[in-house]
């Protein structure tokens, strides 16, 4: 198949796709189309919301949507590196055997992400970096396509953990979870107050995903769009000389390379599902929140005056 002919059939399937989700989740549908474009670029996502707002029901539906295998780990402060990796264990015949642990799935919802001790968080870096783990000494690959999806509650701060921001950083969107609508909350009522058996229904497999994954990065990206994306990350860093006055004033620190490469690639992949063979400046405005907003650090400065990183990130734009 030529990649004109697979853009075309990745918009058709990302149609149906959505389709299928709508039967269990309503609304949302920024929120969806954001997990959905970090998974047909091989990113990881942390949607962050308050308990309630059917995070863990949204990212078991898409990987039933999408074919997948589906693990929810729930973190705890008592959670171990091993209760989510996997551990030895001697057999009848005294020999090491290697146990699998949640980790070993195509998706692994990572609930309440903040809530587990850095030991514990830093266990998931190595699989969501290098697509494997190591366990005493033996490394382990992990079955593609492999994708975490963790979930943060924004209210509850004590006893819980924040990511450090080398963490922060490996994740390619920060998904904030609003409320629903008032007609979208009497809809979810209506849907799980009465007896409903809806079936989701695949729309990919494995082996289709890791194809788009490879179609998204073969699509061409013009030079001054690449040039963009770089100059917008390289303008919210205020150690640099060419750095705006405001940046200097109200940002700590600034989003690194990650942050370029993942604007490229979302681009693309909003471009791909949109029907487009190659992206512009438009595409990277449409991922451009979710991809900076957890990679600037704002200081005491934009706290004490109220300013979000949304608005730093429109006054970039």
């Amino acid at each position: 198949m030529s990649d004109v002919a697979a853009i075309k059939n990745l918009v058709e399937k990302h149609a149906a796709l959505k389709k299928e989700i709508a039967k269990i989740i309503v609304g949302q549908e920024k929120v969806i189309d954001q997990i959905l474009l970090s998974i047909y670029t091989g990113g990881h996502s942390l949607l962050i919301g308050v308990p309630g707002l059917a995070k863990t029901l949204m990212v078991n539906t898409i990987a039933q949507a999408l074919g997948l295998d589906f693990k929810r780990i729930q973190f705890t402060p008592d959670l171990m590196p091993s209760d989510i990796l996997g551990s030895e264990v001697l057999d009848q015949n005294r020999n090491f055997k290697f146990i699998k642990g949640p980790i070993f799935s195509n998706i692994v919802l990572a609930d309440e992400i903040n809530r587990t001790p850095p030991k514990t968080q830093a266990a998931l870096l190595e699989a969501m970096q290098e697509r494997a783990v190591t366990i005493a000494g033996h490394q382990h690959k992990l079955e593609l396509p492999y994708f975490v999806l963790a979930t943060q509650n924004p209210i509850e701060q004590e006893g819980t953990y924040p990511l450090p921001e080398a963490q922060l950083d490996r994740f390619m969107f920060a998904i904030e979870l609003k409320y629903p609508s008032i007609a979208e909350e009497i809809q979810v009522v209506k849907n799980t107050t009465s007896i409903s058996n809806v079936t989701v229904n695949p729309q990919f497999s494995a082996k289709e995903i890791l194809e788009v994954q490879d179609l998204i990065r073969r699509i061409p990206v013009a030079d001054n769009v690449v040039e963009y994306a770089v100059k917008l990350v390289n303008s919210t860093r205020p150690n640099l000389d060419s750095a705006s006055d405001f940046v200097k004033q109200y940002l700590d620190w600034g989003a690194g390379p990650r942050a370029s490469q993942n604007l490229i690639l979302g681009a693309k992949a909003n471009a791909a599902i949109n029907g487009k063979y190659s992206p512009d400046i438009e595409d990277v405005h449409v991922v451009v929140k979710g991809i900076l907003k957890h990679r600037i650090i704002k200081n005491y400065k934009a706290e004490a005056e109220g300013i979000s990183e949304e608005d730093i990130i429109t006054k970039l734009l």
